[in-house]
């Protein structure tokens, strides 16, 4: 379990309309607009950060404390967004590491790129790492993309690596490996549109290391799917090396099953005995699906947090990474709409 010492935020302790573009009919229209799109009184009876009853027996609620970034100091910020955070625990890992904590971020905009900051406590300022992009669109002789984005950080234990599962174009998963977190070497696509048939996209990607004996797998991914050119689902696979998956061809959560046109940024969290994913919707909130140990289970929990109206949130709280420090456990997500989005921390009460 993460803490102090094991540093292992992967875990946190236990106690739209056709045309609209793909991260628009992500992020929320505001508050009024995602207020629009709730049950009557849903919006003003739930303060932000509020989670449903079923969701808040699994997680506590996050309050904001303050962005990760100085974005007005940033060396490398091309497009004024940053999106889709990774925090990562250096601890008993990485013993030349910058800070005790990791922090991978990106713009998603043209060219994005991943980048990396730290710090040794969740609660401050990160430092931007001076070298960012530390992985960029253009990786010769790899590949040559628009942008490349959403970072997701595994600490592989038997390897003894940090590995980055990325996407470039949205129809990619990457995956490139490094001693240090800092340096990469490049491993390969480990997900494509042709691996789920009927796909047009399939990004946003996080792996966690979670067996499933039946499956001879050690490794489960969770991605952002589109089958339908309009709707976006929770798609997953599981692997037992972390590089070659297969993958269900129908959703883990289907965007219909929960009522809703546009599901991402989903996140693993074990807890209590059972497995969990989070993922942000197309009203701006954050909800919660128990999937059980071998991911059979598919029990709706609601809304596990809910976004700030004013800023950074702006009614769009998105992509959650969780963590611990010293037996307070934070949130560290994406606040904001298209182009504004930053990087917030918030604190478990």
């Amino acid at each position: 379990m993460p803490g102090t010492d094991d540093a292992r935020p992967d875990r946190p302790t236990p106690a739209s309309p056709s045309g609209i573009d793909r991260r628009t009919a992500l992020l929320g229209a505001g508050t009024a607009a995602a207020a629009a799109l709730l049950p009557a009184g849903a919006a003003a009876a739930a303060p932000a950060g509020a989670a449903a009853p079923q969701a808040a027996a699994v997680l506590p609620e996050y309050t904001f404390l303050r962005e990760a970034l100085d974005t007005s100091s940033l060396v490398y910020n091309p497009t004024g967004e940053l999106i889709f955070p990774c925090i990562r625990g250096t601890a008993g890992r990485l013993p030349d590491a910058p800070g005790r904590f990791l922090l991978y971020y990106a713009p998603h905009e043209e060219p994005g790129g991943i980048c990396l900051a730290y710090a040794d406590r969740l609660d401050r300022r990160f430092t931007e790492h001076p070298g960012n992009p530390i992985v960029a669109n253009d990786w010769a002789p790899h590949y040559s993309v628009s942008h490349v984005s959403s970072p997701h950080v595994l600490w592989n234990a038997e390897h003894r690596e940090m590995w980055l599962y990325f996407h470039g174009e949205n129809s990619t998963t990457r995956l490139a490996r490094s001693r240090n977190g800092i340096d990469f070497s490049y491993e390969g696509a480990v997900l494509t549109t042709a691996m789920v048939p009927g796909t047009t996209e399939a990004s946003y990607a996080r792996v966690f290391e979670h067996p499933l004996p039946e499956r001879g797998a050690r490794y489960v991914m969770v991605f952002m799917r589109n089958s339908t050119g309009d709707n976006r689902s929770i798609g997953w696979g599981w692997s037992a090396d972390g590089i070659t998956f297969d993958f269900d061809p129908d959703p883990l959560v289907h965007h219909a099953d929960v009522g809703l046109t546009n599901l991402s940024g989903p996140h693993v969290i074990e807890r209590g005995g059972s497995t969990y994913v989070a993922y942000h919707t197309d009203k701006g909130d954050i909800r919660l699906t128990e999937v059980g140990t071998d991911f059979g289970l598919r029990r709706h929990l609601g809304v596990v947090h809910r976004p700030m109206p004013g800023a950074p949130d702006s009614g769009r709280s998105a992509a959650p990474s969780y963590g611990s420090d010293g037996g307070t456990e934070y949130m560290f997500y994406e606040a904001g709409g298209r182009l504004t989005a930053t990087i917030a921390i918030a604190r478990a009460e």
